[in-house]
């Protein structure tokens, strides 16, 4: 970053509040309420068809909401156009001018916006040296490759230094390697500029390493929204347990094999798991080699400082067990091994995925 670029501004504050819209039968969002802090990066997180997208779209200004309002710094701006509510955006398909090169794309908002010749080179020059880019600014798309022209669209939604910043699957139609490069280097970014972020993904790992705070959507509603700890370690419901991170769903029938009835108990104490599922992260379980135990191991997959172990209980339930690979490595497909829980707490659900139910936690006693 060259030494004549302008300070940022501060981020904004948004609220998104009450917003509810539908597409005939189809309710897209029931009453979405969302708060962005200043400079905040918030992830929303969900399966196709939650509601993120057009939650997304409706605070850029693309669609409106049926009902509810979007506010920014206190003001509602539901009726303003897109091209007025200051914010940046970088779309999944990059959508950059094919015959304007790198340093004319980014440039191209501060045209729009009347800045001269010299300021937009200017500015284009510091934004592409700031993704690291300095050296193809005159270089066009079809020069670049995939992760270089998210780059350059990156540049270009800050080049006006927009006091919100959206992003729509920016990085789902990269490989794996630059994803990787390119989510650290918009965070990075997002963090140095203070530019308050609503990002939009389906991606767990991509909202639980970016985000301040990741919210969970499902059928346009908002089940949870916290830090990606928090999230992972205490979902609210058995939809975001299952739904952030490999949860395993242990019915109640089972339950009893893998410790004390009465360690199992619910927390209303109605008898072990109050008749409920237990679920359970792979970490979560411990399991020994032992010629009569209650589970035989079906794959191991091999995952660094981890070993994956997929088991099967009785009734032919299949579990995931993580377990440091040098604690694995005696283990093989067809071994007879011992299941046990950890002494982290149990989320109990409605037994066979019936209706998501609010977390009731067990203890399980060391």
């Amino acid at each position: 970053m060259t030494t004549n670029e302008t300070s940022p501004r501060p981020g904004a504050t948004v609220r998104l509040r009450n917003l509810s819209r539908s597409f005939g039968t189809v309710q897209a969002l029931a009453g979405l309420t969302l708060e962005l802090a200043p400079g905040e990066l918030v992830a929303l997180l969900g399966p196709s068809g939650c509601g993120k997208t057009t939650a997304l779209r409706i605070l850029a200004g693309f669609d409106s909401a049926d009902s509810g309002a979007v506010e920014v710094d206190g003001k509602d701006i539901s009726a303003v156009p897109a091209a007025k509510r200051d914010m940046g955006m970088v779309f999944q398909s990059y959508s950059l001018f094919p015959n304007m090169s790198a340093q004319d794309n980014v440039g191209f908002g501060l045209r729009m916006r009347k800045r001269g010749p010299a300021a937009r080179q200017r500015r284009a020059a510091e934004l592409l040296d700031m993704v690291g880019l300095a050296a193809q600014a005159r270089q066009y798309p079809h020069q670049l490759s995939g992760g270089q022209q998210q780059r350059v669209a990156l540049a270009r939604a800050l080049a006006i230094e927009p006091r919100v910043l959206l992003l729509d699957e920016p990085l789902s139609a990269l490989d794996a390697k630059v994803r990787l490069q390119l989510r650290e280097q918009i965070r990075a970014l997002q963090q140095r500029l203070g530019t308050t972020t609503l990002f939009v993904t389906h991606d767990q790992e991509e909202a639980l390493s970016m985000a301040d705070r990741v919210g969970v959507m499902s059928s346009g509603t908002l089940e949870q929204i916290a830090t990606p700890d928090e999230l992972y370690a205490h979902p609210a419901s058995a939809f975001v347990a299952e739904f952030v991170g490999v949860m395993n769903r242990i019915p109640a029938g089972l339950l009893d094999l893998l410790g004390p009835p009465a360690a199992l108990a619910g927390a209303d104490g109605g008898g072990p798991a109050g008749g409920k599922d237990a679920l359970v992260r792979p970490e979560e379980l411990r399991l020994a080699a032992s010629p009569h135990g209650n589970g035989i191991v079906t794959t191991r997959t091999f995952l660094g400082q981890l070993t994956r172990l997929s088991v099967r209980l009785s009734g032919d339930v299949v579990v995931q067990v993580d377990q440091r690979t040098s604690e694995a490595a005696g283990l093989s497909p067809g071994d007879s091994v011992q299941v046990t829980l950890s002494d982290h707490p149990v989320l109990l659900a409605e037994p066979n995925g019936a209706t998501p139910a609010t977390a009731s936690p067990g203890q399980v006693p060391a």
